[in-house]
């Protein structure tokens, strides 16, 4: 880890440690780093979307799939009485 003096408003650092239910200064500029980023590689995927990373016909896969669900109709036993 690298040590680093950083001018921090008081205030909202000891909101985000009770926020983030951690203890100490560093925890919480440290879990608030790695939540920023979470959340923007969340907001970065509809980026991906649409980007010909597949490339396939729904339809074909669809056809495929319908004649392997089709099953035989379940013969059920008759009673003799």
């Amino acid at each position: 880890m690298k040590r680093t003096s950083l001018f921090l408003d008081q205030a909202l650092v000891k909101q985000v440690m009770r926020a983030l239910g951690v203890k100490t200064y560093s925890a919480a500029v440290n879990l608030s780093l790695a939540e920023i980023l979470r959340i923007k590689r969340v907001q970065a995927l509809p980026n991906f979307f649409g980007k010909g990373l597949w490339e396939g016909d729904f339809s074909e896969m669809r056809k495929d799939r319908r004649s392997a669900i089709r099953r035989k109709p379940i013969r059920r036993k008759t009673s003799k009485k």
